[in-house]
């Protein structure tokens, strides 16, 4: 079982509406792969909420987990695109997801899970950020912690960077992102003492670096594994596309795949990701290409 936790939003683009949010994208991407996922959540009493509500049933969400909140409105960004598809985010505040009660009894209760998801997003505010850290401090023995650290200034609050860092098991984080944690926590200035200084500090098992066209590395008990980026011959735009890299990693992870072969397949999905518009596909036969190469193979780990 996959628990994610997060936002679930309307995307604006120039062209009209999408539903994304990283959790959204991460959960909707294993479900897609067959895994059994539980995404808490929580849009507001309107065209939006019902739209997303309506788009979570028809692809086999249990829309218990989505609490609607009768005043505030579901998250909503304005999305803009320079002429690489590279995004520009305008984040709405004071949404709905602000507000994710992670102190019900069905939310509380969500054990079994072995891996649990958040991001840091979900705990821009003060209160929803003590919250969120009740919640992680209650972690059902082998569940492991993925957290995608999805920094989007000015929506950040430095305190959920550093908690989010410390209950992390596997994080993924960009190269940009990467250096910001650096520069916030006085990490060393030596380019090759950056991983060993962030996992020790905050005792992070395996970390993923993306790093856009240079393509990613992985730090893990058996030292860095480097992956080169998969080329798209037609990118439309490139939302999501860490997401669907993101999805792969815990999809690797779940099935024993050796993570050489997972990195491979993460970046081969987020490329894919980025020849569509928004960061989750209409058609089901999108995922055709991955489902088959998520078999699994304890050896390699």
């Amino acid at each position: 079982m996959i628990v994610v936790i997060g936002e679930i939003l309307i995307d604006m683009f120039p062209d009209g509406e999408r539903i994304g949010g990283a959790p959204f994208n991460f959960a909707f991407h294993l479900k897609k792969l067959g895994f059994p996922v539980r995404f808490f959540t929580r849009v507001g009493k309107d065209r939006h909420g019902k739209r997303i509500i309506d788009i979570l049933a028809e692809n086999g969400f249990d829309i218990a987990d989505v609490q609607i909140d009768s005043r505030l409105p579901t998250g909503t960004v304005r999305v803009d695109l320079d002429r690489r598809g590279i995004p520009d985010f305008d984040i709405c505040t004071n949404v709905a997801y602000d507000r994710l009660d992670l102190n019900t009894a069905d939310v509380s209760g969500a054990d079994g899970a072995d891996i649990i998801y958040f991001g840091t997003l979900l705990q821009r505010t003060d209160a929803a950020f003590r919250q969120v850290q009740r919640f992680l401090s209650r972690k059902q023995p082998g569940a492991k912690f993925f957290c995608d650290i999805n920094l989007r200034p000015p929506h950040v609050n430095p305190d959920a960077v550093a908690g989010s860092l410390h209950h992390a098991d596997l994080l993924k984080v960009n190269d940009a992102e990467l250096a910001d944690i650096q520069r916030t926590f006085d990490g060393p200035a030596a380019a090759g003492d950056v991983m060993p200084w962030l996992m020790e500090t905050f005792q992070i098992g395996a970390v993923a670096i993306t790093m856009g066209s240079r393509g990613s590395v992985f730090y893990g008990q058996d030292g860095p594994i480097t992956c080169p980026a998969v080329t798209s011959p037609s990118i439309v735009d490139t939302v999501g596309a860490g997401d669907g890299y993101a999805a792969m990693l815990a999809a690797g992870y779940m099935r024993q795949v050796p993570w050489v072969e997972t990195l491979r397949q993460a970046s081969g999905f987020a490329a894919r990701i980025c020849t569509i518009a928004g960061a989750v596909p209409d058609d089901d036969a999108f995922y055709d290409d991955f489902r088959p190469l998520l078999k699994g193979d304890a050896d390699g780990r």
